[in-house]
């Protein structure tokens, strides 16, 4: 394997990259990672007197909006990372891992189950590359501290993530946030920050040549917003049928199924986020969780469907206000989405909003509220 620095030179010098201040920087820290990781990971004395219970290497925190090539560059680093003992993961995935861990820990009925779980994963890592760390529920955000704490202080885990927010923003606003923030306290004690907020979206460059709105509903559309998935997410296209799922909390004992979830990018149906009883509150988590969202099936509306219709515009408007990026497939245009009918002259809201977030501007921005 090489050093991380001269595979971004030679990306560079092929020009699949573009030189930007901030990913160099986080490139030649990633360097650093590599470095230190390499050479606690080799045999011999120094190593072994060192244990696994020496002074951890410093892990890193990069974040940044959509499409500034967090992804990109944790692929790097993790590919060129050689050492046996290191393991890349979703964050979403992790955590769902975790909570699976606890419960078997407690079914011992022995103390301490989640620093148990903790020395559990430290058995076969050495190095945590995290996608998108994002915390968007309580139970997570209780835990987080004292999982962390001892894979980093006792375990010597180095944790390299990556993030659409800084550190002091994750769980921004959540409910009993005060027993997070002994992981911010951690994360800003054993990790360097550092921001990919530069002006350039490279995601939009994937994106080129692909509408964001497709109709009529069928087969061309459908393929359109697969397109863009696969694009957004680096899947590859001939595993489509193991794209992952996941399951959003809601809050209050309540989940919401995600068909195909995947750094931060979501596919709906219509149906599901429409159909069914939703508040505000069940779009705003989406939000939140998700840069990009694509929703399927969305017929014509009318006063027949105008319970679907309130959903829709409410989803419209959460997705609207945090910048996340639409792609769908539908019926009509917005335009001619709820042509006539009660409730078609405060749809006109709902449509303008749809133009606008087909708009480069609009595309051009990261993900969160401004």
């Amino acid at each position: 394997m090489t050093n991380v620095v001269a595979r971004y030179e030679e990306l560079l010098a092929a020009g699949e990259l573009r030189e930007d201040a901030d990913q160099r920087a986080a490139v030649e820290r990633l360097a650093q990672v590599q470095e230190a990781l390499e050479e606690h990971s080799a045999p011999g004395l120094l190593a072994r007197l060192r244990g696994r219970r020496s002074e951890p290497v410093r892990g890193l925190y990069m974040w940044g909006g959509v499409g500034r090539g967090k992804s990109m560059l944790m692929d790097l680093f993790f590919e060129c990372l050689a050492i046996e003992r290191k393991r890349r993961v979703h964050f979403h995935a992790f955590m769902l891992e975790v909570d699976k861990m606890i419960g078997e820990e407690r079914k011992k009925q022995q103390e301490g189950p989640v620093r148990r779980v903790a020395a559990r994963i430290a058995e076969d890592v050495r190095c945590l590359a995290f996608d998108e760390m994002v915390v968007n529920n309580t139970a997570d955000a209780a835990i987080m501290a004292r999982l962390f704490t001892p894979l980093i202080e006792d375990h010597g885990v180095t944790i390299v993530t990556t993030s659409n927010r800084p550190p002091h923003d994750l769980y921004k606003d959540g409910l009993n946030r005060s027993l997070f923030v002994p992981f911010i306290e951690l994360i800003e004690r054993k990790l360097d920050t550092l921001s990919l907020d530069g002006p350039t979206d490279y995601r939009l460059d994937r994106l080129a040549g692909l509408e964001t709105w497709h109709t009529p509903l069928g087969d061309a559309a459908t393929a359109q917003v697969r397109e863009a998935f696969f694009r957004l997410t680096d899947f590859d296209p001939d595993d489509a049928e193991h794209v992952p799922s996941g399951e959003l909390d809601l809050g209050g004992g309540r989940s919401l199924h995600v068909p195909k979830s995947l750094k931060g990018v979501a596919v709906f149906s219509f149906k599901r986020l429409c159909g069914e009883n939703r508040g505000a509150a069940d779009y705003l988590t989406i939000a939140r969780t998700y840069h990009t969202v694509i929703v399927v099936g969305i017929p014509v509306l009318s006063p027949e469907n105008r319970n679907e219709a309130i959903r829709f515009t409410k989803l419209i408007d959460a997705l609207y206000e945090h910048n996340v990026k639409l792609f769908a497939t539908a019926a009509a245009d917005p335009e001619a989405l709820y042509p006539s009918g009660e409730g078609s002259f405060e749809f006109e809201r709902t449509v303008s909003r749809l133009r606008e977030m087909q708009s480069d501007d609009y595309m051009a921005r990261g993900h969160g509220v401004e």
